[in-house]
C-alpha cells in the first residue's frame, strides 16, 4: 500500500530532547475524525500527534517526525519517562470506549501498517518499542483498545505478538516481568498494568487478574524481548 500523506500542519510541537526510539498507537476517542483533525491542530488544545490515520485509509502529517508532538502526556515505558521526545505518535480515528468501541476497517489497518513500517524504516525502534498509548499509561488510557488488531500488525513485522503461551511466572515475580518488557509498574496499579497488558496481549477477557493464562503470556512476551 502506497502513503501519500495530506499535510495538515499543527502548530503543537517543540523540540526532541532524544532520539526516536517508541512508536506509540493511540485512538482518538472522539466522534468524528474530523473534530479530532481540529484539536490536534488547536493551539489551545495544546495537543497533537505525528499522523492522524482516517477510517477511510487517508493518512494526515501534522507534525514532522524530527519534532516533538504533545500525543503521549505522563507515563513511561522502560526506562523512558519523557515518551513524547522519545516517540512518534500516530492518533487513529476511531470513536473509542466513550463510542461504543467501533471496530477497526480493514482499509485504515492496512494504512497504519503501511504508515507504522515507512516509521520503522527511518527510525531504531525496536518490536518491544511498539506499543499503545494505555500500554505507557495504565492507569489513566485505554487505547487503542481490546479491539485493536495488534497480531495483525505483528504478523507484519511490527510489534511483537506471542503465538502460544510459555511456561507461566510465579505470581510473585509478575511486577519483575511486566516491568521488564516495559510495563511502568512503579507508577501505577499492578491490577491497571495487568489490565493494560491484558488489553494487548488477551483482549477476550481483561479482568485484572493474573491468572495461569496471562502469567504465561507475560512469561511468552518476556520471551521475545529477551
Amino acid at each position: 500500500m502506497s502513503l501519500k500523506p495530506i499535510d495538515a500542519p499543527s502548530p503543537n510541537f517543540n523540540a526532541r530532547a532524544q532520539p526516536v526510539s517508541i512508536l506509540v498507537l493511540h485512538y482518538t476517542g472522539m466522534e468524528s475524525g474530523q473534530a479530532a483533525l481540529d484539536r490536534l491542530r488547536d493551539p489551545d488544545a495544546k495537543v497533537s500527534a505525528h499522523y492522524l490515520v482516517e477510517e477511510d485509509g487517508r493518512v494526515f502529517a501534522l507534525v514532522d517526525e524530527g519534532d516533538r508532538a504533545w500525543h503521549a502526556g505522563a507515563g513511561a515505558w522502560g526506562a523512558c519517562t519523557d515518551v513524547n521526545s522519545a516517540s512518534v505518535g500516530i492518533e487513529i480515528v476511531n470513536g473509542g470506549h466513550d463510542f461504543g468501541l467501533p471496530d477497526f476497517p480493514d482499509v485504515q489497518t492496512e494504512a497504519v501498517i503501511a504508515l507504522s513500517r515507512e516509521i520503522l524504516t527511518r527510525h531504531a525502534i525496536a518490536p518491544r518499542n511498539v506499543i499503545g498509548h494505555s500500554d505507557m499509561a495504565p492507569s489513566r488510557k485505554s487505547d487503542p483498545g481490546e479491539k485493536f488488531p495488534w497480531a495483525r500488525l505483528a504478523a507484519a513485522g511490527i510489534g511483537l505478538w506471542p503465538e502460544a503461551l510459555a511456561p507461566a511466572v510465579p505470581a510473585a515475580d509478575a511486577m519483575w516481568g511486566l516491568a521488564m518488557i516495559g510495563y511502568p509498574v512503579q507508577d501505577n496499579s499492578l491490577d491497571d498494568v495487568v489490565r493494560a497488558f491484558q488489553r494487548r496481549f488477551r483482549p477476550g477477557r481483561i479482568d485484572g487478574r493474573l491468572d495461569a493464562e496471562t502469567l504465561g503470556l507475560i512469561a511468552a512476551v518476556r520471551a521475545l524481548i529477551a
